[in-house]
């Protein structure tokens, strides 16, 4: 397995944005080359527009390389780090963007707890930094509402994070067996269970509660957003053209035996869930139904009497509606995240 890296730092002080990129070589990893980063967004953008800010930045990074260069002053700021890791359980290289803490640097010893943020459908490892939903957690940090941990997204395509139908890509077993592991080593994270939560939007919500219900042993919370949850398929949906939301990550067309297997209330039924923290919200209009499926989930909660904080608000399935309850999900993990 290979990584590549490539740090992207931005601090302010005095009214002033600092950019810096950092090459920084990773313990048991090799560096080859570089990717792409993107700083600080005020607002969250739809997909359509993440590749013009991606394209904005980069000049913007250009621009500024020779003051960065003359720049020799350091503070402890909030920063991230992207990269990506070639493994033999994927097709392709899979991406990543980390969220680092303030004072991150200056604490090489400090094993920090980690969040696994999941994107959704469209999205891609940048989903935190171009999304503006950084803003909050280093609005959080900054104003100590936040304890300090360190928030990673993968890049996981369309995936559903699950090991695909066809057997072509492995993610679910490249996400334990290697990228949760790399991530430890690269940012000294906390190895035990009470250090490590996962969250997720849509289809990243259904791998996070997938993820922390199939592995309670990893994760000691979960926080979910619209989670793609469907406790049955529509009526006739291996033939009525699903797939153009569900990909091929179930088969082509889906072979429902196979999604029934893989859904995360397969494993919300058995687990052992004693100390989770179960956090999960859905707009009461969801696009597509999944406020029914996170109710389903609730009541199954509750009829194995397992403790959990689940809101069906006012909305759709949107950025806006994320963009909303996003830092009360952050507040649970922050919470329930050890020190």
């Amino acid at each position: 397995m290979c990584v590549k890296e490539l740090g992207c730092q931005t601090a302010a002080k005095a009214g002033r944005m600092i950019v810096s990129i950092v090459r920084l070589k990773p313990p048991s990893a090799t560096v080859a080359q570089t990717s792409s980063c993107t700083t600080k967004s005020r607002a969250l953008l739809p997909a359509s527009a993440k590749a013009r800010t991606a394209h904005r930045f980069v000049a913007s990074v250009i621009a500024f390389i020779p003051i960065l260069l003359l720049t020799t002053s350091a503070f402890a700021a909030e920063r991230t780090q992207c990269g990506s890791i070639t493994s033999k359980l994927l097709p392709a290289p899979s991406g990543y963007c980390a969220v680092l803490p303030p004072g991150f640097d200056e604490h090489p010893t400090k094993r920090y707890p980690v969040l696994y943020f999941l994107h959704g459908l469209g999205g891609d490892q940048t989903f935190l930094v171009s999304s503006g939903a950084w803003n909050v957690i280093a609005d959080g940090w900054q104003k100590k509402t936040l304890e300090e941990f360190v928030v990673i997204t993968p890049a996981a395509g369309r995936s559903f994070y699950i090991n695909s139908k066809s057997g072509r890509s492995h993610y679910e077993d490249f996400f334990i067996r290697e990228f949760i592991p790399q991530m430890e080593k690269l940012f000294h994270l906390s190895r035990v269970r009470s250090g490590r939560a996962i969250a997720g939007v849509s289809m990243g919500g259904y791998g996070a509660l997938r993820f922390a219900f199939k592995y309670p042993q990893m994760f000691s919370a979960v926080a979910v957003h619209m989670p793609a949850l469907l406790e049955e398929l529509p009526h006739g949906s291996a033939n009525a053209g699903i797939n153009s939301f569900l990909g091929n990550a179930f088969g082509d067309p889906i072979d429902e035996a196979f999604w029934k297997a893989n859904s995360p209330f397969v494993y919300a039924r058995a687990a052992n869930l004693h100390g989770m923290k179960i956090y999960a919200d859905c707009g009461d209009h969801d696009d597509y139904g999944f406020d029914a499926g996170t109710q389903e989930l609730d009541k199954l909660l509750i009829k194995r009497g397992v403790p959990h904080t689940i809101h069906i608000y006012p909305g759709r399935h949107s950025g806006e509606f994320v963009a909303q309850h996003i830092g009360d999900s952050l507040a649970f993990i922050s919470g329930a995240i050890s020190k």
